[in-house]
């Protein structure tokens, strides 16, 4: 089995993800900020995905040692600095999810929800307990659920699947889009943070991190067939939980017109 395999085996599900009925119930700024505040978990968990493959596949340890992949080494580094410590449109360092929820908060969005359960977590100090306590959708419970069970069993080929194949890189594309024709539609809101984080991901995603991540999933499976089953069962599962959160959100939009 081989990366163009996996993508053979995934086609189906990234689909379905790429014609959600979701993008067309995007009309309204009330509909985008239903839109922001669902989508925004799948920006926080993302590094924790990132931060476990660092743990795995760099030495975040003393004393320090090289770890095996120079190669595998420098994505996880890279990535993480990119993600963690960008610069922002304003030119200051943020976290994309910093950049993400600053941007929700200067187009209108809530983050209330956001903040108590990221305090649940802080407070419970397990995250499935705080996952299982929250008010979140439960599409948006068992999105985040599937991402930590990933992170706890501990194998890295897996948490490389989910971080890989789990993210549908089209998104931010297709999303990028849509922001521009708001800010045309509504021009007194100012959307320009949305489309730099957006427009962001798609440069860094395109130019190096996502065929750098392709090679890492070859160098961590090799010719071991029972991992590269493993990465499609994962990737499989991974976006069909993103599928869920998609539908989550469109259960908002819907429910908010009914009530309108």
């Amino acid at each position: 089995m081989n990366i163009s395999i996996i993508n053979q085996k995934i086609q189906l599900q990234k689909d379905i993800l790429l014609q959600h009925p979701l993008y067309e119930k995007v009309k309204t700024l009330d509909d985008l900020h239903q839109f922001l505040e669902g989508h925004v978990y799948a920006v926080w968990d993302f590094m924790s995905l990132l931060k476990a493959l660092q743990s795995k596949l760099t030495c975040t340890t003393t004393p320090w040692f090289a770890s095996q992949n120079p190669d595998t080494r420098y994505l996880i580094n890279e990535i993480v600095l990119a993600e963690e410590s960008d610069l922002t449109l304003d030119g200051k360092r943020l976290s994309h999810f910093e950049m993400y929820v600053d941007a929700m908060k200067d187009c209108g969005a809530q983050t209330i929800q956001l903040e108590t359960f990221l305090q649940k977590v802080i407070e419970t100090n397990n995250i499935f307990v705080a996952i299982k306590q929250s008010d979140l959708h439960p599409k948006t419970k068992a999105f985040l659920d599937f991402t930590f069970r990933v992170i706890e069993e501990g194998k890295t080929h897996k948490i490389a699947a989910a971080f890989t194949f789990g993210r549908e890189d089209l998104i931010p594309n297709m999303f990028t889009e849509i922001l521009k024709s708001f800010q045309q539609n509504f021009p007194e809101t100012d959307l320009s943070k949305l489309i730099y984080y957006f427009e962001r991901h798609i440069e860094l995603d395109a130019d190096e991190h996502g065929p750098m991540a392709m090679q890492m999933i070859t160098e961590l499976c090799q010719e071991d067939e029972h991992k590269w089953k493993d990465v499609e069962e994962v990737s499989i599962l991974a976006l069909e939980k993103r599928i869920g959160l998609w539908d989550a959100i469109e259960e908002k939009i819907t429910a908010n017109l009914e009530l309108a």
